[in-house]
């Protein structure tokens, strides 16, 4: 459950997790935070306790009126050459918003892109990750 303010821009092996599979992107990353409409470089502090994990409350970038705390993905199949990728956006533990994203392995691309550019960023970094374990 990645920050939903939270743009990644590559795979970090620089900041320490014990399990960084377990994260929720399928890795730690580096990224931009754009809470406040501008993008901001976090520290590598806030990029371990707050961007990559979601539910940062304590985070003082995060808005008080926000749609979401964090955005959830997970595999929902693979199959006929394409994963089905769903994601939960989730606010106080509830979700908000829910939707399926496909991806096709032929050619490395969506079926569609959302419209949220972090949600689909996130979406990107998350199937990046599946597909290099898988």
């Amino acid at each position: 459950m990645a920050c939903p303010y939270f743009f990644p821009k590559e795979k970090s092996g620089e900041l320490f997790w014990p399990f960084p599979r377990r994260l929720p992107l399928g890795a730690g990353f580096h990224g931009q935070c754009l809470a406040d409409g501008t993008a901001i470089q976090p520290g590598d502090a806030e990029l371990r306790d707050f961007c990559n994990l979601g539910y940062a409350r304590r985070c003082a970038k995060l808005p008080a009126a926000r749609r979401a705390d964090a955005i959830r993905f997970s595999v929902a199949a693979e199959n006929a050459g394409e994963v089905v990728l769903r994601y939960v956006c989730e606010r106080d533990h509830a979700p908000v918003e829910h939707g399926e994203l496909r991806y096709r392995l032929s050619s490395g691309s969506w079926f569609a892109v959302h419209a949220d550019p972090v949600l689909q960023r996130q979406a990107e970094c998350y199937i990046s990750t599946y597909l290099e374990t898988r």
